[in-house]
Parts: C-alpha cells; structure tokens; sequence
C-alpha cells in the first residue's frame, strides 16, 4: 500500500479508536443456564409489552423449538405474530416485508430465536420500523442510527455470531449483489438469554461453522490496534473456551457444560469485536456471501489461515499469547504466526471444513471480490498489517483451489 493512503487508513482507525473510547455500547441484560430464555416472559411484563413479532426459522418452529416459550406467551396473553422466512445472510427484502408484518401486527417488540441471520434481520427491521420513509440500506456504514428501535430479546441458537451483544447486523442487497454491515449502539439487544437446551440438536455441520466464526471474531479482534483492556479480556475468555471446549461440543451435542461454555464463548467474542472491530477476514467473507451467499461461518474458517499467514511475522507477538490463551498443542518450532495458522487449520480439518472453496468461485471474479473487500475493510478496520486489492486477490486465489 503506497504510504500516502497507508498513513489515511491509519489515521483514520486511531480517530475512530480514540471515539470509541467515548462512545457507550450498552451490554444486553444477559441471562445464562439451560431454560433460561423462558424468563423471558417476566421480562415483557416488567416492561409491559404484550405483542411482539418473533422471528424463527420456519424449520426451526416446526422442529419445537420455541414450542415452550410460545406456550409461555399464550398462558401470558401475549398476542406473538410470527416471522418465519428467513434464510441465511438476510436480505433488503426480508427486511421490508417484516416490517410490514410489524405494523400489520401492532406489535411493540422483537424476539429473535435463531442463528446470526435471525437476529441481524431481527435488528434491521427494529431500524425500518423507527425510520420507516428510510430503506435499510441507508445506514450501511457506521453511527448512523439516533433513535431507540424497539425492545429486541435475542436467543441465540448457535456459537458463533455474538449477535446477541452486537452494535452490527449484516444485510445483503441482492440486487446490488452487496453484503453490507450496519453498526451502531442502539441495535444492541436489550436482553441476551444464553440458552445452552437450545443447542441440544444443532447439528455438526453448524456447530463447526459457528465456532469457528467465534473464533474469528475473537482472533481479528485481539490482533487489531483498537483493543482496550476490556475488549483484550473479553477475547482471551473467548480463546479460553473454544480451546476447552468447542471439539468437545462438536464431538457430543448432549454435553450440556460444552454447549452453554460454547454459547459464553461466542458472547463474549462478541462483546470483544463489537468494540475492537474485525478485519480482513471479514471483509473477504462478506465478499463471497454477498456475491454468493457463502455462509459467513465457513468462509470466515476458510479464509482466517490464509490471513494469519499473510499477516506473517507482523502478528507473532500476538499469535504466541492467542496460542497461550487457546491452551491448544502446536508445533514451537513454528514462527507463531504459522504455528496459529497451522491450529486453525487442525481445527477444521478434525470438523470437516474444507481447506479452500474448491473452486466456489470463477477466477475472472476474483478481482471485483477483492476490491468489495477493500472497500470494506480500508480504511475501516485497524488491522495489524494494511493489504492492497492486490493483496487480498492473491488471498482468494489461494483460497480458491
């Protein structure tokens, strides 16, 4: 990167460090252990709320899981209309037809019960619904959201998104066929339940792409210049329990200590990237699933190796205390950075993740991937090292194969 636009990227990441020190990001009123989503109900009464949209995926409903909360609603009174569309990498479209459905249900709240996708589109539909002569994808792009959106009771049903303690929610404009991130403290949810019987039947293959996407969050958080000492401690508790316990959960779903550590994990990776902010990974990940609505979660575990060995000797430092904190064996005889690299990539192979995208995308794209990525991640992310379009295209040729 020539140093005129190297010294812009960098000044700009140390005046957004410097505000976000400043900027409150409020923490959800959280709740931990096996049932607890089912307070829920106490909570809605305490602000007396009664008509919320709830958002589920529909195979989820089907499946029973939010069978005892919706029994809970009923015996309440409560009058829930139901929100069950939703796929993967939420769209501009899903947006306005929940907000519809918010108004044509006169409801007062949200309550997202779901991956990442449920609780960001769960999050945008709060910001429609308090703009609603605005399109969501006016606030792309960062403080640009000044009022309270509405009550948003999230319950996660994965490890891996932080979503429920994000100021972030990911939208993807099909038509631009742009994946864009949406950040600001008022789409922090204002309860979190870390609901560890939810996660009961999640199957391998999501366990796997979330813990890594925990993971992720966690190490391009801890390796950016923006950390404070919160930010550094909420990472190395996230570190502490994907090294424990993310296999263990992958290996037996019914371990229920793993699952609720597992679902901490991810909260607290979440509290950690919110603040401190992610990097290249991201941006390429936010590439491929917004041109090809790759889950963000494998692209994320894909392309982190691929990064940390990019990022080279810059990050040993670093490396050497996320393997401390990990507490997983490696190889010492490894430069640190390659030694990081070299887990990650043990950790995806023993959960069956792919080393590349077996050419899950035409080479002709990669230069267009690249420059989306750059235009996300430059000058926005405070990353150890500053790549160039190039520098990312060479990435994703690697990654390609």
């Amino acid at each position: 990167m020539n140093i005129f636009r190297a010294f812009y990227c960098r000044t700009f990441q140390f005046g957004l460090s410097l505000g976000m020190r400043f900027l409150s990001i409020p923490l959800p009123k959280t709740k931990q252990g096996e049932g607890c989503s089912l307070t829920l109900i106490d909570d809605m009464k305490e602000r007396g709320l009664s008509r919320p949209l709830f958002f589920i995926e529909g195979v989820l409903r089907n499946a029973g899981l939010s069978l005892a909360l919706e029994n809970k609603l009923k015996e309440a009174g409560f009058k829930a209309r139901f929100f069950t569309d939703i796929k993967p990498n939420p769209t501009t479209k899903l947006v306005e037809q929940a907000k519809q459905a918010y108004f044509d249900g006169g409801c007062d709240c949200l309550i997202a019960l779901g991956g990442g996708s449920t609780i960001d589109l769960a999050k945008a539909v709060g910001v429609v619904v308090v703009y609603p002569k605005k399109k969501i994808g006016q606030f792309a792009g960062i403080l640009k959201i000044h009022r309270k959106i509405p009550p948003l009771f999230a319950i996660p049903t994965t490890c891996g998104t932080g979503s429920e303690t994000t100021l972030a929610s990911v939208i993807v404009d099909e038509e631009k066929k742009d994946k864009y991130q949406i950040d600001a403290p008022a789409l922090v949810p204002s309860y979190a339940y870390l609901d560890g019987a939810l996660l009961a039947k999640l199957p391998k293959k999501v366990i796997a792409m979330t813990g890594m996407d925990a993971l992720t969050h966690a190490v391009e958080a801890y390796l950016g210049r923006a950390n404070t000492k919160f930010t550094k401690q909420c990472a190395k508790d996230a570190f502490a329990g994907i090294g424990k316990y993310l296999l263990a959960f992958y290996e037996d779903v019914s371990n229920e200590w793993a699952r609720n550590a597992m679902l901490k994990a991810s909260y607290d990776a979440g509290n950690a990237f919110t603040r401190a902010f992610v990097g290249y990974v991201h941006a390429l990940a936010h590439s491929l699933g917004g041109f090809y609505n790759v889950p963000h979660g494998f692209a994320n575990a894909v392309l982190l190796p691929y990064v940390l060995r990019a990022y080279g000797k810059s990050i040993n430092k670093k490396a050497t205390e996320i393997l401390y904190y990990l507490g997983i064996t490696y190889n010492k005889d490894l430069e640190p950075y390659e030694a990081l690299a070299s887990v990650v990539d043990s950790l995806n192979a023993k959960m069956g993740i792919s080393k590349d995208f077996n050419a899950g995308y035409p080479e002709e794209d990669i230069p267009a991937l690249a420059k989306h990525a750059d235009k996300e991640g430059n000058p926005l992310y405070p990353v150890p090292k500053l790549f160039t379009i190039k520098e990312l295209s060479s990435i994703l040729k690697e990654a390609r194969l």
